[in-house]
């Protein structure tokens, strides 16, 4: 199975290297000094890590043969794939590959559909799952113990307990609106019978 485990972003220094977008929990494994990747697109690869470094809190990468800023920004936008046995799995219990994730049903602790997992962002502070719901709407989901309680990867499924408003915030700006209505009214009879009083 093919993942993808990073994005080349600009070259940096003129020596070669280039900044990573990381998009792999397991960077220190995928993206370690002489892994070979695939590329897309494909006539920039394959490509072999000479060497790599952390400067600034980002990842910067040299691939074999690239020697100069030229060599680097031509390799710009480019996705970095690596080949991975699709048995395989995180070394960590309660840890998993975003292709173990993709498609999962999302159900709340009681059944009620939620939607299916389409996508996994990877933020610096937490992931989200990005589920689309039956009207074809999205809703991000913070992929936190407190919230996804259950991952059942034999049902396919997985198992939140969300806070007020975070999948059922279109009704809560309902019910909001129609407060705010309510009030108005409430106002409009007030200020009524007071003019009727004067």
């Amino acid at each position: 199975m093919q993942l993808v485990v990073g994005r080349i972003g600009r070259a940096h220094g003129i020596k070669g290297e280039v900044t990573v977008e990381v998009r792999t929990d397991e960077p220190e494994l995928r993206l370690a000094p002489g892994a070979v990747l695939a590329t897309d697109p494909a006539s920039t690869g394959p490509l072999t890590i000479e060497s790599g470094r952390v400067h600034s809190g980002r990842l910067l990468l040299r691939f074999e043969g690239v020697r100069d800023r030229t060599g680097a920004e031509a390799l710009r936008n480019t996705l970095l794939i690596a080949d991975v046995d699709p048995d395989e799995l995180p070394e960590e219990e309660d840890e998993y590959y975003d292709h173990q994730l993709m498609d999962l049903d999302v159900v709340t602790a009681d059944g009620v559909e939620v939607g299916r997992i389409t996508e996994i962002s990877h933020l610096p502070t937490q992931d989200l799952f990005i589920v689309e719901r039956p009207d074809g709407s999205e809703v991000m989901i913070p992929f936190v113990s407190e919230i996804v309680t259950e991952i059942d990867l034999e049902e396919q499924r997985a198992v939140i307990t969300p806070p007020p408003g975070l999948i059922d915030d279109q009704a809560e700006i309902a019910a909001s609106r129609d407060a705010e209505a309510i009030d108005d009214q409430a106002e409009i009879a007030s200020s009524r019978d007071a003019e009727a009083e004067s």
